[in-house]
């Protein structure tokens, strides 16, 4: 999609100026191809050396007051061409899903925190999107340019449901990762520790090999348990 094109479609729904179509683009076609408030007033000035709109004029001329535009036949044409021409899909190209495959590699520090910062920002709009299809598309409203309308929106809300659950699962994922990697170093560290002991132990006799770690430690009998062991402290003559 270009921007030009962006412009016709606004300005066949509804004439406008170049601030009005600013904050319509804010609030609708920005969704899905957004424009600042300068590139709008720069297509629009092309597109009216081009032919393709007029600017209207105003009823009554007041000092600093907006010029609106309505689009003529030719633009009609123009858009009517590029909407019927066929186009491949974009590939996509997405820095999340490139830095997840870089952590495979170099580590995964501080992406955790990330994700759950664009499951919350996906979830807002997830929210958005839906308060606007029952505001308006409520049951009923199904003539031709509403459906059109409403499968627009639908892309952006079925868009935004996959990644609510696609980073939903990739959270589960580094949950599990975390655990996975706690429990190896906890394992490392045992065989390590047993290693040492190892060591230690070889070439010593048995009867002076250090014991494992964690094994209690052996005491030594007292002089009254010796005594009890050979009768010296029974109390018999």
């Amino acid at each position: 999609m270009s921007l030009p094109h962006a412009i016709l479609t606004a300005l066949l729904e509804k004439p406008s100026s170049g601030l009005e179509l600013t904050r319509r683009f804010d609030k609708s076609i920005g969704y899905f191809w957004s424009a600042t408030h300068q590139q709008i007033y720069r297509e629009l000035g092309k597109l009216e050396a081009e032919g393709l709109i007029r600017a209207l004029a105003a009823e009554q001329p007041a000092r600093g007051q907006k010029k609106a535009y309505e689009v003529l036949p030719a633009g009609r044409a123009e858009l009517a061409r590029w909407t019927s021409t066929a186009q491949d899909p974009k590939p996509m190209r997405d820095a999340l899903l490139l830095r997840l495959r870089a952590a495979a590699v170099v580590g995964a520090g501080g992406l955790e925190v990330d994700l759950r910062r664009h499951l919350e920002l996906h979830e807002r709009q997830l929210a958005e999107y839906q308060e606007i299809e029952r505001r308006d598309f409520p049951p009923g409203r199904d003539a031709p340019d509403d459906r059109l309308r409403h499968l627009v929106l639908r892309a952006g809300i079925d868009l935004e449901t996959f990644w609510t659950g696609w980073l939903g699962h990739a959270l589960a994922e580094f949950a599990q990762i975390a655990e996975f990697t706690e429990n190896a170093e906890s394992a490392q560290g045992t065989e390590n520790a047993e290693n040492a002991e190892r060591g230690e132990n070889a070439g010593l006799p048995d009867g002076e090999r250090a014991d494992p770690p964690g094994t209690p430690a052996h005491a030594e009998p007292s002089d009254s348990g010796r005594a009890e062991s050979d009768g010296s402290g029974s109390g018999e003559e």
